[in-house]
């Protein structure tokens, strides 16, 4: 299994090998498949993971040009010159965007098959459309930034991934964010001593160090919110203890009992999680 910096490279690697190309005819299968089996590893993907040109859930004239049953994925190729945005004009005369053509192919799977997601593709650009929300705006995915976004097609294999939006677009919100986090945190200290504002303040530093930590790759892509996540309300203050303990540890000085999940975060150094800190 890719790590994620092995991932990271390989999407852009990718990006380099596909700048400038886009057949739709002739370069369509070799660009998803080079895509799946490089860049996430999937191992022959034209061996049932993937479907192209399916006729026979359309009809004979149309087809799908690629489904990915396992994640219900299904996708609308254009070449190069094609705008993603733009009608284009079908052969029974109408005009249709290929999210549109997409929607209609849609009408002939029997509803246990209907896509979770349609992705559109020209080569250089990805629109994803999430329908669980068909009236949405689509996520936008250039293919010349893949190598830093590619966890927002992890999707593409991943059926429980819907990581799509772009760091930055949530990072402007992180502000508010961390306020009502302080806000929450103070509450449960039930103590406004200045020994307890301390340790808040500290608590908060290291919490927006390891949000910020998953998107400059110190930690692996949502390392921080996975590790959380398996916890609920009442095992959070021991998981958030462990954490630290384990940051604060260098890797060979850790017990070899400690979980998996604890012993992927890495060494981090420079006293930020030195001090034993009261966590309500």
């Amino acid at each position: 299994m890719k790590t994620e910096k092995q991932i990271a490279a390989a999407a852009a690697e990718f990006a380099k090998r596909w700048n400038g190309r886009g057949n739709e005819r002739g370069e369509s299968q070799p660009f998803w498949i080079d895509l799946l089996t490089n860049v996430y590893g999937i191992e022959t993907p034209s061996d049932g993971f993937i479907i192209f040109e399916d006729h026979h859930k359309v009809d004979a004239s149309n087809y799908i040009d690629g489904r990915i049953p396992s994640t219900r994925v299904l996708i609308e190729q254009k070449s190069k010159e094609k705008d993603l945005r733009a009608p284009i004009r079908q052969s029974d005369g109408s005009l249709l965007t290929p999210f549109q053509q997409a929607r209609r192919y849609v009408v002939g799977l029997p509803v246990s098959e209907h896509p979770r997601w349609i992705v559109t593709c020209n080569f250089s650009e990805f629109l994803v459309y999430d329908m669980e929300q068909p009236n949405g705006e689509p996520e936008q995915i250039l293919l010349a930034n893949l190598g830093k976004e590619y966890y927002r097609l992890h999707f593409l294999i991943d059926a429980k991934n819907e990581h799509l939006s772009k760091e930055m677009q949530v990072s402007m919100q992180a502000g508010e964010i961390v306020g009502k986090i302080y806000e929450a945190l103070l509450e449960q200290y039930n103590d406004n001593s200045p020994e307890a504002l301390r340790w808040l303040n500290i608590l908060c530093v290291r919490i927006v160090f390891c949000l910020y930590a998953e998107d400059a790759g110190v930690f692996t892509h949502d390392q921080f919110h996975d590790y959380l996540v398996r916890y609920d309300a009442e095992d959070l203050r021991n998981a958030l203890i462990r954490l630290f303990e384990v940051l604060n540890t260098p890797e060979d000085k850790r017990s070899k009992y400690l979980k998996d999940d604890l012993k992927a975060f890495p060494y981090t150094n420079g006293g930020l999680f030195e001090e034993d800190i009261e966590i309500p």
